[in-house]
């Protein structure tokens, strides 16, 4: 500390100086307490301009030519070589023939090729042949293999899908239900379903009139068309729920292409026939799931992809959520919203979001212990989480959410409100994914850089069995990658700090690492991002740039100030 008297006052004031102040004094400012041998020293008021250090060139925006953009559409139309093709590496495969909108030309498609990357095929690693075939990055390590992949579960068959396009799907569960409600509104009615509708209601159903529903659900399609905007929470649970009966056709394809007829006798509602694709898995009978004690992973925007919820299966977490898809989207048969409820094998214990209710059958109930206005300038209030949570009935388990950053934060609330059945972890397992080993194992994990530039590249070969081993998968493997570095730069060493556990809001001075890959690491700098993508992903290839979608919820100086 150093006494600094301005002029005109009697007494001196203190400036704060973090090369000088305690822990507690840098804990008191939410600031982190780095050990004074990795701090940073003062920078020098005079900078030579040597000593600036320049960015990364995929972070600096050229304008470009026309010849310049039409060279490159040329190019790029020679690099979108036809997937049958690459696979077979024959260019009498495709069906499509001249028709096909892709490149038959492998030569030129050669020619224009990047270099392979560094490295073995995540497909050929894992024993497994590689579909993406002369398209693949890694395609100098291939081997004559057979294996099948590790399974990604939740897909639908493009006879689904095609129907779903043209609104030809039935759902005749839910129309049965919706029936006896009174809620079926003007939607299309199918079969035997469409002539009763003009009689009374089921014995014991409600009318319209009757039923004490928000007005938009009674006027609305059950299979909204394509351009049609419904509401979004009503849905889902229609596809999962039902136990469908299907024909003997369909037991054998696994799909049924012919519509499904509803009979009304009286009271009685009976499922003739319907799509086998929505036939219910015994797995997906209704069971009660314990979420005691089990490390929850949160859904995460753009984050929490299928690669992400994988690699933290691996650190110990116990449950996995996917992002949050539309149900008009999902009815509509797009495949980018279907691909948010597709899940790894791994993934034992999987949920998809939809909106939750106790009176509906829930049985859990997560709080995030915060408001959307408070955002994360204030640690989360787990008062309210526990007041909740004992005021919930008996056999609804309440999960709380908020600021769990170890394994002390997560004892603390189970000790506090026994009652509280878990924690789920959201940000925490942005900036360190292996805080679920830590809870599990008990202990404050000093891991170090080589650990965790391993912890990266599983990610990597993750994404890249998700994604593609192609060119295009490996953009999409470093885009994804890059977002997620953009949170894990906060982490701070064990090892670095004066005293543990990091609190989640701690802001560190300008400091370094214990080895020159640490220090890369803990930059916030999005051009070091990069170039640790770079180490995992070959070169960034030109023209490229990364702005990160989530950095201002990452890092808010202001708010945290």
């Amino acid at each position: 500390m150093s006494d600094v008297v301005a002029e005109g006052d009697a007494k001196p004031t203190k400036q704060f100086s973090v090369y000088e102040a305690t822990s507690e004094e840098l804990i008191e400012r939410s600031m982190a307490p780095i050990k004074k041998e990795f701090l940073c020293p003062p920078p020098s008021r005079s900078l030579k301009q040597s000593d600036v250090k320049a960015p990364h060139p995929s972070l600096v925006q050229e304008k470009k030519s026309k010849r310049q953009l039409k060279r490159e559409r040329r190019e790029k139309c020679a690099i979108n070589l036809c997937p049958q093709v690459s696979r077979t590496e024959h260019v009498d495969s495709c069906q499509y023939k001249e028709k096909c909108r892709f490149n038959h030309d492998i030569q030129a498609f050669k020619a224009q090729k990047p270099d392979d990357i560094e490295g073995q095929c995540p497909f050929v690693a894992s024993g497994i042949k590689c579909q993406y075939g002369l398209s693949c990055r890694f395609f100098g390590t291939h081997k004559d293999l057979s294996g099948i992949s590790d399974a990604e579960i939740n897909f639908f068959n493009k006879e689904t899908q095609r129907l779903l396009w043209k609104n030809n799907m039935t759902f005749p569960k839910a129309d049965a239900k919706l029936k006896s409600l009174g809620l079926m509104g003007h939607a299309k009615k199918s079969n035997v379903a469409q002539e009763n509708d003009a009689e009374k209601p089921l014995d014991g159903a409600q009318t319209n009139e009757d039923v004490d529903i928000p007005g938009p659900l009674e006027t609305e399609d059950v299979r909204p068309t394509k351009k049609a905007k419904s509401d979004e929470t009503s849905k889902l649970g229609d596809i999962i729920d039902g136990v469908m009966n299907v024909d003997d056709e369909t037991e054998k394809t696994g799909h049924s292409t012919s519509k499904a007829k509803i009979e009304d006798d009286e009271d009685i509602i009976k499922v003739i026939e319907t799509d086998g694709s929505l036939k219910s898995h015994p797995r997906e009978k209704k069971k009660l799931i314990d979420f005691r004690d089990k490390l929850y992973l949160a859904p995460l925007t753009t984050v929490g992809n299928l690669p992400f919820r994988r690699l933290c299966k691996v650190l110990g977490a116990d449950v996995t959520c996917g992002e949050m898809a539309m149900c008009t989207n999902l009815l509509q048969g797009q495949a980018s919203e279907w691909a948010l409820l597709r899940r790894h094998s791994s993934e034992d214990l999987f949920g998809v979001q939809i909106c939750d209710i106790g009176d509906w059958g829930a049985t859990a109930v997560t709080i995030h212990g915060r408001s959307r206005q408070q955002r994360y300038s204030k640690s989360a209030d787990w008062d309210y989480i526990y007041q909740c949570t004992k005021n919930a009935s008996s056999n609804l388990q309440v999960i709380g959410n908020g600021d769990v950053y170890s394994f002390l934060d997560w004892n603390k609330h189970k000790s506090d409100c026994p009652e509280l059945s878990s924690c789920m972890i959201a940000r925490g397992a942005l900036i360190k994914p292996w805080i679920f080993t830590e809870i599990k194992e008990q202990r404050h994990w000093d891991i170090t850089s080589g650990e965790r530039l391993n912890i990266l590249k599983d990610f990597v070969r993750f994404g890249l069995q998700h994604w593609g081993s192609d060119t295009k998968g490996v953009e999409t493997t470093r885009h994804f990658l890059l977002e997620w570095l953009s949170y894990t730069f906060r982490y701070i060493p064990v090892g670095l700090l004066d005293v543990i556990p990091q609190q989640i809001n701690w802001r560190p001075p300008s400091y370094f690492g214990r080895d020159d890959l640490e220090t890369l690491m803990m930059s916030e700098s999005a051009g070091d991002w990069v170039r640790i993508s770079e180490l995992l992903l070959g070169k960034v290839p030109e023209g490229f740039t990364f702005a990160p979608k989530h950095k201002s919820n990452a890092y808010d100086r202001a708010e945290n100030g």
